[in-house]
């Protein structure tokens, strides 16, 4: 045996071809010889490990990474191809379930806003006799509209007629609305609507707030939690009392203008003839080729005196229902005669059984029989949507005070 047959005997054998049979090819005792001492050098354990025998050429799997890297770094490597499958997986599982979640809220907005004004109702949920809902101001501004246009109010999803005898509130949508979430406007955190309210006025820490010392001329406002900050470093509490005498008297002056409704009204009642009544405004139209609304009560009694109100929309505009501001006035008329002038003062507030927001303001003027009317004068009501509330119903139902002066 030749000396190149003794080196690669054994390596042949272990390659599968007999020693000295030279049936193998040349290149195929080379590679084996290679793997084998590679096997060697990495130790007993790395066989077991790739869960192959030892000795023998180790396979080279398609995936897991590069082919001419180590088994040991391929098995790592698709252990890691594995992971990041399994992670994406379940990534992509939680996020369609925040979808989903995030769909029902959008559905379920859908479902519960007003069919008018297309946003979930704050308060009061009306329905139709077809089950469309409408929240209570875009509710009470169809019926308003409806007695300015001299029409029927109808539901503007299937026109069905609508009133307040004929609709209903629906509180199984009122607190499922209570209990969808709704940004804070201070703190943008998610709340449910019946909580938001009580957050907002009480326990955000990023409402905004006043200086304990707004009494003394402090104007700052900011966040409730800057608000112990700012109170340690307020100047106002080491102004001199010159400096603190100004500022008072201009909140003197304000609350003098505010006392002095209340000190009117308490001079009026010690007046020895003092008289008052329910009124009732009735709807009607005018004669006119384009006809308005206006409204007027029968004639009543005070004062044993003959009266009779008279009350218009938006001071008798063309077409009122296309004004998103609606305003009363009205005026007073004698209608008995009188043998001198009679000075009186005057005032409507809200009936005992309305809800009406009516500041009270008081009106002068003294009556002759050329001259029995007043002028329009503002109903003192706050806002358009205390304005809608009259005008929905079907009668507006005050109460009015004569104070007559005594000269």
């Amino acid at each position: 045996m030749s000396g190149a047959e003794e080196a690669g005997g054994p390596a042949a054998a272990a390659a599968g071809g007999p020693a000295g049979s030279g049936a193998g090819p040349p290149g195929a005792s080379a590679m084996a010889v290679s793997v084998s001492v590679l096997g060697e050098a990495a130790g007993p354990g790395l066989p077991d490990e790739a869960g192959l025998p030892a000795g023998r050429p180790l396979p080279l799997p398609e995936a897991g990474g590069d082919p001419d890297a180590p088994p040991k770094k391929r098995l790592r490597a698709a252990e890691a191809e594995a992971a990041a499958a399994a992670a994406a997986s379940a990534a992509t599982a939680s996020g369609s379930a925040a979808a989903g979640s995030g769909k029902l809220e959008e559905r379920l907005y859908s479902v519960l806003c007003c069919t008018v004004c297309l946003d979930l109702p704050k308060a009061s949920v009306y329905q139709c006799t077809n089950g469309h809902l409408m929240c209570a101001g875009c509710f009470i501004h169809l019926l308003a509209d409806a007695r300015l246009k001299e029409e029927q109010a109808t539901c503007p999803n299937c026109r069905c007629e609508i009133s307040k005898s004929l609709c209903c509130r629906n509180l199984a949508v009122e607190k499922a609305v209570s209990e969808l979430p709704s940004e804070c406007g201070f703190c943008m955190r998610q709340f449910p609507r019946s909580l938001l309210e009580r957050h907002q006025k009480e326990e955000c820490q990023d409402r905004v707030t006043q200086c304990k010392y707004k009494r003394i001329g402090c104007p700052w406002q900011g966040p409730f939690h800057e608000l112990t900050v700012h109170e340690a470093e307020c100047t106002h509490p080491t102004k001199t009392g010159n400096e603190l005498m100004e500022i008072l008297d201009e909140m003197d002056q304000t609350h003098k203008k505010e006392m002095q409704l209340y000190n009117s009204i308490f001079s009026l009642l010690s007046f020895e003839k003092i008289g008052y009544t329910e009124v009732q405004f009735r709807p009607y139209r005018t004669d006119d080729f384009i006809t308005r609304l206006y409204y007027e009560t029968p004639r009543f009694t005070v004062l044993s005196q003959t009266w009779v109100l008279k009350a218009r929309v938006n001071d008798s505009e063309r077409n009122p229902n296309l004004s998103c501001k609606r305003t009363l006035s009205f005026q007073l008329i004698l209608k008995s005669k009188i043998n001198s002038p009679m000075e009186c003062s005057f005032l409507l507030l809200k009936g005992p059984y309305d809800d009406v927001k009516i500041n009270p303001v008081i009106y002068h003027f003294v009556f002759t029989n050329e001259n029995n009317e007043t002028d329009y004068v503002p109903l003192p009501i706050i806002d358009s949507v205390e304005c809608n509330k009259l005008l929905a119903a079907k009668n507006i139902n005050l109460r009015l005070f004569i104070f007559q002066i005594q000269k």
